[in-house]
């Protein structure tokens, strides 16, 4: 028992069944399957989110190229899917059959040797993970060894982005450049444009996206937590401690990093394309923006934020295109001037009391209704004192 307190309060367990509730019961019942893989495409940013809280909420690491690792692990899912759907017969009428579409419009007659291994599916899960944790590593490590953070770190990450998107609208010969990997239709077979698959497809991101919030939790409630406040606190009492503060940044960034490419496969798989506009500043932003409305303090506060901004963005943008950015910054602000600790913030000053009174009151009236009758006699209150 004592283990399962520490691992997880009584507030916290209910969060994670109600954000459950929500993904797996109510908005599949509620939606249709249109607006159902719409909010499936807003639940891979949320991975992104939880990721940012670990970095930023908890250790004080703000990184506005998150997008990077998010399209890094998109455009892995998406050169394999690319390669299923590139068969000689598929691209008979080709120059060069056998090679994606837009390989062959830039006069590319072979398949590069870096597009090859991910002809496996088995590779292509583990480059998800190894390709943006080893070059969240190497960023890492450049940077904490050498004590950089901070507002320099901040933009360091972001001119990254930068220079990502244009690398790969540069090279449109081998990642499709501005238009990016596009008309992905099967996975071993498995058309993914069918309903059936899209209904699949964001209970598996759902799935994903829980186990990712269970993980977030065992990481903080551990003593790698408790450092990476710490860290964030107080970093030279940290270092002073004897423990080696960079490594604690650099793991946690790349924790962050592999939450965000989960993240971008599982956005690839849903929506069918990838492109260099999930990559580059503005969605790093936007990611960010995500995690401060939610509350960069709360792993769930993250996802609810995630999909609140989204559906704000999609709702909005539809009937005021022209107004949504501006919306989009005045909310921004709002969440800085007004409530710092975004939804999570509020939820806590004033529902998490109300919720602690519930439910202590249903413990009360259990304890009371499952208590022995007291007997007649001396042994009437002993009776009633240990029921109580």
């Amino acid at each position: 028992m004592t283990s399962n307190k520490s691992f997880m309060s009584r507030q916290e367990l209910l969060g994670i069944l109600v954000v459950s509730a929500l993904l797996f019961i109510v908005m599949p019942l509620a939606m249709d399957i249109f607006r159902l893989n719409l909010f499936g495409k807003y639940l891979t940013y949320a991975f992104v989110a939880v990721g940012l809280v670990l970095c930023w909420g908890k250790c004080g690491i703000l990184s506005l190229g998150q997008g990077v690792f998010f399209g890094l692990g998109g455009y892995c899912m998406a050169m394999y899917l690319k390669l299923e759907s590139s068969t000689p017969e598929a691209t008979a009428i080709q120059s060069t059959p056998g090679i994606p579409d837009f390989m062959d419009w830039n006069q590319i007659t072979a398949l590069p040797w870096f597009w090859e291994p991910f002809n496996s599916l088995t590779f292509t899960l583990l480059a998800i993970i190894v390709v943006p944790a080893v070059f969240a590593f190497i960023i890492g490590a450049a940077m904490f060894k050498r004590r950089v953070g901070g507002v320099y770190f901040a933009i360091i990450t972001q001119a990254i982005a930068a220079i990502l998107t244009i690398l790969i609208i540069g090279q449109q010969g081998y990642t499709g450049g501005v238009n990016g990997i596009t008309d992905l239709r099967t996975l071993k077979g498995w058309d993914i444009r069918t309903d059936d698959a899209k209904y699949i497809l964001y209970y598996v991101n759902g799935a994903l996206l829980v186990g990712v919030l269970l993980l977030s939790q065992i990481v903080l409630k551990s003593k790698l937590g408790r450092l990476l406040v710490a860290v964030r606190d107080q970093e030279d009492r940290v270092r002073f401690s004897g423990y080696d503060v960079s490594n604690i940044k650099i793991f946690v960034f790349c924790f962050a990093a592999v939450f965000s490419a989960i993240g971008g496969a599982m956005f690839t798989l849903q929506v069918g394309f990838m492109s260099p506009s999930f990559v580059g500043i503005v969605p790093s932003i936007e990611m960010v923006i995500f995690c401060a409305v939610g509350g960069r303090l709360s792993i769930l506060g993250a996802v609810y934020g995630t999909l609140l901004v989204n559906w704000a963005k999609t709702t909005f943008s539809e009937t005021f295109p022209e107004l949504w950015l501006f919306g989009l910054g005045g909310l921004f602000i709002a969440v800085v001037l007004v409530f710092p600790n975004g939804l999570s913030g509020l939820y806590q000053s004033y529902l998490a009391p109300l919720v602690d009174r519930v439910v202590s009151a249903g413990k009360r009236n259990s304890r009371t209704d499952t208590a022995p009758p007291p007997s007649s006699g001396f042994g009437a209150e002993t009776t009633a004192k240990a029921a109580e």
